[in-house]
């Protein structure tokens, strides 16, 4: 087989695979020994015809279309390694004028990854963000922690934010009743925004046992579509009010919720994990703006099939996510109203955005010459093989040669993301 190129016009690559007569008379005979029993011909048993007496009685080209898929799947890799084309799409294939005894041609046209020169992605300048903890940050979680481990106690009123209800309502809209509007023995917490604007707040001042009736406009953007934006009146009935009880502040408390002996070191502990999480948090946001920066400074032309495969992608994501909590695609896109249609429009920006994301770094990567050392590989398997309690032999057979290669380009656009990081200027 010889592979020559023909052209490259935007992300459509243009090549012709040649095949000799005697190459394709090869597998137009690996065919016809493959496949002749499935053809009859009298006077001869299933499999047993010459294969001229079968191409006399359906035709000279029967094997024709098996033979040319046959080479194509071949030589098709090599055809794309020997000219350095990389297909995001499925080809297109054109023939000359096919008989035996007469070379083969095919002409090949099929979409390609872009070709990026990135721009403006080293001395990326990003504002350096403040993780510093405070006092009062470490006394607002403490509070919180004291309010977690508080105990609910009876009141006897009146209701205040903070304060815990237990009730029945009944919602109307235009004097009807309507569904998912009614409850009995509900608990809400008063200042919590768990029911719509205005509702909690015309139960504060309540007693227990009282009735009182909660007027309430639904949101514009509201999921019923039959309520958005409608007036309700709820008629409620307080049986219950309960007081969070919270405990004292001190060595005693912080022995019963943590494993500390002192409130001072319980002070401090949590002092250490949000200066953790405040770190953590302002390294990937300046890490996240470096990127926006190079996105935004970099115009690249992505074929829309490389879109469509990622959010195929994100949408095989969503099924296997609903399915572990129980739920069915259909159900979610039922809940959201929208069909399959709309989903993958509401997708396309982001997928969008990752693809371009990764183009960009897979680019830099080959700009600057990062590659994968064999070291590299070796660590990066043996992390995933105790990540997926696996023998690190046995796992990296398990990946075979394409995954083998997607983990290569993982590690090398890792490198890249390392290598823009740090020569990024954080001001």
């Amino acid at each position: 087989m010889k592979a020559t190129f023909i052209e490259r016009e935007g992300n459509t690559s243009k090549f012709k695979m040649e095949f000799t007569a005697e190459e394709f008379e090869a597998a137009i005979v690996k065919v016809y020994q493959n496949t002749k029993d499935r053809y009859t011909v009298d006077g001869f048993r299933r499999g047993k015809a010459p294969r001229k007496l079968i191409e006399g009685k359906y035709g000279a080209g029967v094997f024709y279309e098996d033979a040319i898929g046959s080479l194509f799947q071949e030589e098709y890799p090599q055809a794309l390694s020997t000219l350095e084309v990389n297909p995001v799409d499925q080809p297109k294939l054109d023939l000359n004028e096919v008989a035996a005894g007469k070379d083969l041609e095919i002409t090949v046209t099929v979409t390609v990854m872009p070709e990026i020169e990135v721009k403006d992605y080293k001395g990326v300048k990003v504002k350096k963000l403040d993780a510093t903890i405070s006092d009062e940050d470490v006394e607002k979680d403490l509070a919180d922690l004291q309010k977690r481990n508080g105990r609910l106690v009876e009141s006897e009123g009146p209701a205040k934010n903070g304060d815990t209800l237990i009730l029945d309502y009944a919602g109307f809209v235009d004097g009807r009743q309507f569904s998912g509007g009614t409850a009995s023995n509900q608990q809400l917490e008063l200042g919590s925004n768990q029911f719509i604007p205005g509702f909690e707040d015309q139960l504060v001042g309540v007693m227990p046992g009282e009735a009182r009736e909660v007027k309430v406009t639904f949101p514009e953007e509201y999921h019923a579509e039959d309520l958005a934006g409608k007036d309700a009146v709820f008629n409620c009935t307080v049986h219950e009010i309960k007081t969070l009880e919270l405990a004292e502040l001190n060595d005693e408390f912080a022995k019963d919720v943590s494993e500390f002996d002192t409130l001072e070191e319980l002070k401090k502990d949590i002092r250490e994990k949000l200066e953790k999480t405040a770190a953590e948090k302002a390294d990937y946001e300046e890490k996240n703006s470096v990127l926006i920066e190079i996105y935004q400074a970099n115009d690249v032309d992505i074929p829309d099939v490389m879109v469509d495969d990622e959010i195929s992608q994100m949408i095989a994501e969503l099924t296997q996510q609903l399915k572990y909590e129980g739920l069915e695609l259909q159900t979610y896109l039922d809940y959201i109203q929208k069909d399959i249609d709309g989903l993958k429009e509401d997708m396309r920006p982001e997928a969008y955005q990752k693809v371009k994301t990764r183009l960009l770094i897979s680019a830099i990567a080959k700009q600057e010459g990062i590659d994968a050392t064999d070291e590299e590989m070796d660590e990066e398997l043996t992390r995933m093989a105790q990540m997926y309690h696996k023998d690190k032999d046995e796992f990296t057979k398990s990946m075979g040669v394409e995954g083998a290669l997607m983990l290569r380009g993982d590690v090398i656009n890792q490198k890249a993301l390392n290598f823009v990081f740090e020569n990024a200027i954080y001001e």
